[in-house]
């Protein structure tokens, strides 16, 4: 397989198929069910859909950049990661791959917004707040808040995640661990922040995953990635309307353009649109770790 084929699914013949999320193909290891293997593959999703075409890369985008983050945050909060370590296990996997501790996940987004977009912004238009956060009048799209905000939602197994107040997540974690969740989510996000600003990319907003092991809060799942958060080139920003983006804004713009229904069949991309896409993600990683990025062939 090419390098730039991109990778829609992944067989592991030794290993146990836990699931197949939109991106993501997890994996149990029959000989130690606490140890599981996370590929990031190269399907992309939008408007809730995955479409039929990969974008080359961009699973080795999203796994190198969360063990980035991963070691950048390790002095902060604990994390799943055991190791990279592919051997005897498919080609295809090198890269795109990482081997974690199982955690006792909770069953909320913890999303912290630095900036007034998305569905921040919808909401925002309608109530004046955001996720139950009142917020000063006359903001524009995509201003800077006066300070960062925790905005929890819940899980979506199909659809949208939603947007809920911090008493929801409450009643449903607890409130002194949703303390703990929401301090924690900024505190990472404003690190981010102080890294990624002299760097080029403003970091409008970003989501994290959590779980529990051994009655910890560990960091799980992908983190600050193209796809989990909003990186937007500080030379280019101009509050007042969407801004260009490090992310599947691109393929979202497109799919707007041919005027698709948002119904299955998800159509394909052109090959041009999937590789600049490709190429996003690929300048995020690189303006923001410094690195080339890690190949199959390594």
């Amino acid at each position: 397989m090419s390098l730039n084929t991109p990778v829609l699914e992944t067989t592991v013949a030794s290993l146990k198929l836990r699931g197949r999320g939109k991106v993501r193909d997890i994996y149990e290891d029959p000989l130690d069910p606490g140890r599981l293997l996370i590929v990031a593959t190269d399907r992309i999703s939008a408007f809730d859909y995955i479409l039929a075409t990969g974008i080359p890369d961009k699973g080795r985008v999203l796994t190198q950049m969360s063990l980035f983050w991963f070691d950048f945050l390790r002095d902060t909060v604990p994390n799943h990661l055991l190791s990279t370590d592919m051997s005897g296990l498919p080609d295809e996997l090198e890269g795109r791959s990482m081997w974690v501790k199982r955690a006792d996940m909770f069953d909320v987004e913890c999303v912290a917004r630095g900036y007034l977009s998305g569905s921040g912004w919808k909401e925002y238009q309608q109530t004046g707040a955001v996720c139950g956060i009142s917020l000063p009048r006359g903001l524009r799209e995509s201003d800077a808040l006066p300070e960062p905000i925790f905005t929890p939602a819940t899980k979506a197994q199909t659809g949208h995640d939603e947007n809920i107040s911090f008493d929801r997540m409450a009643s449903l974690v607890g409130h002194d661990l949703s303390v703990r969740l929401r301090d924690l989510t900024l505190k990472i996000y404003q690190q981010a922040v102080d890294y990624a600003r002299p760097r080029g990319i403003i970091l409008a907003d970003t989501k994290f995953e959590f779980g529990l092991i051994g009655g910890v809060i560990t960091l799980a799942d992908e983190v600050l990635t193209p796809d989990s958060s909003r990186f937007w080139p500080v030379e280019t920003y101009a509050p007042g309307g969407p801004q260009p983006s490090y992310d599947k804004q691109y393929v979202r713009d497109y799919l707007e353009s041919i005027h698709w229904n948002k119904q299955p069949p998800a159509p394909a991309l052109p090959e041009d649109v999937a590789r600049r896409t490709g190429e996003k993600y690929k300048d995020a990683y690189r303006a923001l770790t410094g690195r080339a990025l890690h190949s199959a062939s390594a």
